[in-house]
């Protein structure tokens, strides 16, 4: 288990106080800040240096102190603008972010969805997945957005009914049924705070963008982030992989092709050949190219557009920047290398193209947050049945390789043990160690091989369309998220 990082603390919460002084731990960096109302900020000035602004007005330079060996940066005190506030408000806007918004908005509540890229999707879009996977016999939201897809995307779409799809049509539509709930959508905005109360209440959190650093305020908070950012900035304990070592599966680079046609390349296609990625493999081995996943996947999206999965990047973390910056740009390469590979095979292949590589590199595993129940593989192999189930997972044990000689002794030690379709518990979906915070995707409780069935977006869309709910019922009953039962809230 990791050390959580202390939260941000009140420590005066009065509203009519001329200033609430929060501190913050991030990277060993203290700082110290305030939070002002707009007609107090200009007698604040005095904690930076007012400089001029290009644009017009003036900003706030910070000051700031570096120590005799310069490792570390003391940053002086600064206001913190406020630039919203909401009953709700969602970190991350992937499809369990998205699903969450949606339900908490349509439940009544006012919603704010913070999105650290520049389109609404996550691993849908910025990730280029292009396949949803286990949403089958889902209702609800995740039905609706599948069925959007396929009437609004390809003949693709239609067939697969919207599982496979188009992530230039997913942005579209994602946007659309946020602003007709009335969802508020702020984009390339990164969270990098939150702020707690005295009773381990979640009240706020900080964000950064071009337009410098602000404070958000709502009543409940839903965690959808996929790494469990909001949450271990508020101080809750998590879990990350496995092992001492805690290792965590792969990550792996999508990308986008054109210049083939479906119907010469058909046998490698995944949709249409149960043996397309075993195909896939032997073509590119027979031609001398050795793909980082072993399973290369090719996907038909629409006229000669496809998408490509040949990628794995092992012992990445998800926190740490530089090794995730060079991951992309070794993932990248070998996309680049393979697919200029397969246009020397020529035949239906030479005139193969890459058409994009995705924004962001796909994650498979970030910390899995300590909540109010923990999803384990006994759970998976007993197919379990709960009171409180929000949805059933289907998807079968997934640990992909943990290096690049394979993980077949837990692959061996978990299939033998059986899988069956179990519920996941609307506690699993609440914090354990802060109040008034839910989580939603693949950062909710559970261990390292549960994490591997239900961490795919057929069930993070269910997932925050019930943290988006609860969050909208416990405003309005007046209650605490753990203080509801799943029964109280659907009624």
């Amino acid at each position: 288990m990791s050390k959580p990082k202390p939260s941000i603390k009140i420590m005066d919460r009065q509203t009519t106080s001329r200033r609430n002084f929060l501190q913050t731990t991030a990277g060993g960096l203290v700082v110290s800040a305030a939070l002002t109302s707009p007609d107090t900020q200009a007698a604040e000035s005095s904690e930076g240096i007012r400089v001029a602004n290009p644009l017009g007005g003036d900003v706030l330079r910070t000051q700031a102190e570096l120590s005799p060996n310069a490792q570390t940066l003391l940053e002086q005190q600064r206001a913190i603008p406020v630039v919203g506030k909401t009953d709700v408000l969602v970190c991350g806007g992937g499809p369990a972010g998205i699903a969450a918004a949606l339900a908490a908005a349509r439940a009544g509540a006012t919603v704010q969805l913070i999105e650290v890229a520049g389109c609404l999707g996550g691993v849908w879009t910025a990730g280029l997945l292009t396949k949803i996977l286990d949403s089958e016999n889902k209702s609800g939201i995740m039905a609706e957005l599948l069925h959007r897809f396929a009437t609004q995307g390809s003949a693709v779409a239609n067939q697969t009914h919207g599982t496979v799809y188009d992530p230039e049509i997913a942005k579209l539509i994602l946007e659309e049924v946020c602003l007709e709930a009335g969802v508020k959508i702020r984009l390339h905005t990164r969270l990098v705070g939150a702020v707690t109360d005295s009773n381990r209440r979640v009240v706020a959190v900080l964000t950064e963008s071009k337009s410098g650093r602000e404070t958000w305020l709502a009543d409940r908070f839903v965690d959808c982030s996929g790494d469990g950012d909001l949450a271990a900035h508020a101080g809750c304990r998590f879990d990350l992989g496995v092992g001492k070592d805690c290792e965590c599966q792969p990550m792996s680079m999508m990308a986008l092709l054109t210049g083939i046609d479906a119907d010469d390349v058909r046998p490698y296609i995944r949709e249409t050949e149960s043996a397309a990625k075993r195909l896939l493999l032997k073509l590119m081995e027979d031609h001398g190219l050795s793909p980082s996943y072993r399973a290369p996947t090719l996907r038909h999206l629409h006229s000669d557009i496809f998408s490509i999965m040949t990628n794995h990047e092992y012992g990445v973390s998800a926190f740490d920047a530089n090794a995730i910056s060079m991951a992309t740009i070794r993932a990248r390469r070998e996309v680049h290398e393979l697919v200029n590979g397969l246009r020397r095979i020529g035949g239906p292949w030479k005139n193969v193209a890459v058409v994009a590589t995705a924004e962001q590199i796909g994650v498979r595993e970030g910390r899995r947050i300590r909540g109010r129940y923990k999803i384990t593989a006994s759970d998976l192999a007993n197919g379990l049945k709960h009171q409180e189930s929000v949805c059933t997972a289907r998807f079968p044990i997934d640990v992909h390789a943990l290096d690049a000689h394979g993980n077949k002794e837990i692959n061996t030690a978990f299939k033998r043990g059986g899988h069956q379709p179990y519920d996941i518990p609307y506690p699993a979906l609440v914090a354990e160690d802060v109040d008034g915070l839910l989580l939603a995707g693949r950062c909710i409780s559970g261990d390292f091989i549960a994490h591997s069935s239900y961490r795919v977006t057929g069930n993070s869309v269910p997932m925050g369309e019930a943290a988006g709910l609860a969050a909208a019922v416990s405003i309005q009953k007046h209650l605490m998220p753990h203080e509801l039962t799943w029964s109280q809230i659907r009624s």
